[in-house]
Parts: C-alpha cells; sequence; structure tokens
C-alpha cells in the first residue's frame, strides 16, 4: 500500500478550475473515525457552492469537499467495531462538515457514525448516489409533508437527482407528482420516469397549468431546491394549506416572500436541508430503513446521468453546472 494518496482540495474559492490534486501521507482515522478506500464519488449541487464559498459552510484553504462516496473500508480508529474492515458501504451526507472530512479522494477519513450499507445488487457507482438524493426527499415528502395518496406534489428543478427520487417516492405512496423543468428537453425522460405531469417553465404558464391539474385546487406540497423570484409562482400554484419546502438556493436573486398569497391561502413556507433528517436519531434509521427497502423492492433505481474517471473530476463539476444533466453525476476511483 502506498504511504501517499491523491485528495482533491482547493486553494482559493472560485470555478472548477480551482480543483487540485494534492498528494498527501496516508491518513490515519482518529477516534470513531474510519477510512474508506473510495471507489466512487457522488457530486451534489451544495459542493459547487462551497467550491465558490457560497454555501452555508465557509471553506477554510485548502479545503476538502465532497459529501457521498462509496467503497470499502479498509482501516478504523479507536471506538469503531473492527467488524466493519473489509466491508462495502457510503457515506451519508449531513453528519459531517466538508472542511473536516470532504471525500473527494482516493481515500477518505470519515465519522463511522456516518457510514451506511447499502443493498449488495448496488453497484459502486449506484452506491454513492442513493442517500443525498433520497434522505433528502424522504425528508420534504414523508417526514415533515406527511405525503398522502390523494396529495399533488409540485417539484420544480424535477431532473436533479433529488427531484427524480422525489418523483419515485411520490409514485411509490400513490400520490401525484407534477414535474417542472425549465426546457421541453428533458419532458419525455421525466414522464418516463414516473412524473404524472410535466410543466415546461420556459413555455407554459406554471400557475394555469397546475390549477388546470388539480382542478383549481394547488398542489399541498411544493418542493423546491430553486428559491427567488420563483417563490412567488410556486405560492399561487399552491392549495390552501400547503406547504412550501425550499430545501436550496439556487436562484442568484433574493427570494421574496409572498406575503398577501401566503396570508390568504394559510400556508407554510419552510426551510429544510437533509441535516434535518440525519440529526434525528428517531427519524433517521426509519429513513434509511424505507430507502433501503424500496431500493430492494425496485420502487427506487438511482438513475446515473454520466461517470467521470477521477482524473475527470474538474470536467465533471463544469458538467454540473451545465444543468444537462438528467440523475446523478458519478465520478469512479
Amino acid at each position: 500500500m502506498s504511504n501517499t494518496v491523491k485528495i482533491v482540495r482547493f486553494h482559493k474559492t472560485g470555478g472548477p478550475e480551482v480543483l487540485q490534486f494534492d498528494e498527501l501521507p496516508l491518513p490515519e482515522p482518529t477516534h470513531g473515525e474510519v477510512r474508506l478506500r473510495v471507489k466512487a464519488l457522488g457530486l451534489n449541487r451544495a459542493e459547487v457552492m462551497f467550491r465558490n464559498g457560497q454555501y452555508l459552510e465557509t471553506p477554510i484553504v485548502p479545503a476538502k469537499n465532497g459529501y457521498e462516496a462509496s467503497g470499502i473500508i479498509e482501516a478504523v480508529g479507536p471506538g469503531v467495531d473492527p467488524a466493519w474492515i473489509g466491508k462495502t458501504a457510503s457515506t451519508v451526507p449531513g453528519l459531517f462538515s466538508l472542511n473536516a472530512h470532504g471525500v473527494y479522494g482516493e481515500v477518505a477519513i470519515v465519522p463511522a457514525a456516518a457510514l451506511a450499507e447499502y443493498p449488495a445488487q448496488l453497484s459502486y457507482e449506484e452506491g454513492t448516489s442513493i442517500w443525498m438524493q433520497y434522505l433528502t426527499a424522504y425528508g420534504g415528502l414523508i417526514m415533515l409533508g406527511h405525503l398522502k395518496k390523494e396529495d399533488f406534489v409540485l417539484i420544480t428543478a424535477a431532473s436533479s437527482s433529488v427531484g427524480i427520487a422525489a418523483i419515485e417516492i411520490a409514485k411509490a405512496e400513490g400520490a401525484t407528482s407534477i414535474a417542472v423543468t425549465r426546457t421541453a428537453a428533458k419532458k419525455a425522460e421525466l414522464l418516463k420516469l414516473g412524473a404524472d405531469y410535466v410543466i415546461v417553465s420556459d413555455e407554459e404558464d406554471l400557475v394555469v397549468r397546475v390549477k388546470a391539474i388539480t382542478d383549481g385546487k394547488g398542489a399541498r406540497i411544493v418542493f423546491d431546491p430553486i428559491g427567488g423570484k420563483i417563490v412567488e409562482s410556486l405560492a399561487a400554484a399552491a392549495s390552501k394549506n400547503g406547504i412550501i419546502f425550499e430545501y436550496g438556493a439556487l436562484a442568484p436573486e433574493p427570494t421574496p416572500y409572498p406575503l398577501f398569497t401566503a396570508l390568504s391561502k394559510f400556508l407554510t413556507i419552510r426551510a429544510y436541508t437533509l441535516f434535518e433528517v440525519a440529526a434525528n436519531p428517531i427519524e433517521f434509521p426509519k429513513a434509511k430503513k424505507y430507502i433501503f427497502d424500496h431500493i430492494v423492492a425496485g420502487n427506487f433505481k438511482p438513475l446515473i446521468d454520466k461517470t467521470f474517471p477521477f482524473s475527470e473530476i474538474i470536467d465533471a463539476h463544469r458538467y454540473m453546472e451545465s444543468n444537462a444533466q438528467i440523475g446523478k453525476i458519478v465520478v469512479t476511483v
């Protein structure tokens, strides 16, 4: 085994080109940690924002990056069950800091508490593509939204991995999903993936279409990672006593609060991230079991849009910023 490993870090914030391969001594896990020999990385929008210095957590340079990795546990620190050694697992986002435990590298040091075994039927590429998307969707739709069979769910940025997970969860629960995408290029694929309706927001009036689909009632649950001006339209498309989950901040402009619409409909507009699920000792095991069971049953299938080799992780970040993908972008190591 080599005494050094390649770890991707950035020494200043900026575009994809700031990512660099640093040759570092093979790290050893400390108390409560393990060393994962990384086989695949699942990229997330949060990591692009972190690299740009626009995330919830401020990078401390030289900064690591990356929430999701799959691989084989090759070493454990004090306080960790040695039975983990040799097992295949993936990392669960929301249980560690990107600064402390970013996973972009040939190996990753992560807390043992942030590990989860995944169904054996999944490849490394699929195993690194489940927790961020399904936990995020589960927390909003199931844990907090209490999704019911008669519900209409409005899902923006529907071609993202989280958007697709939300479509799958809505289908599994018997609810009706209304996917929103900007251009017609992804409409056919979203319908194929199980969306009941697709609204092309650059060509159609979102509010008019939702009203038509729901017989004027509106969507009880709105699941949105964008924010910004679209929130006003989402509020207009929501039902009375509806709830809008804002789980991201992709829009560059400020997010207005649609006060009069919210007052007239008794709306809840709620900030939410998957950290709420991961940090909840009662809900987190339930969420993991829900996801695991639905994958085994074939109801959930992580969709991988494109894979890149580790040496091309900069290109993978560029591709994510192009917004051309439908599903997950994966880097193989």
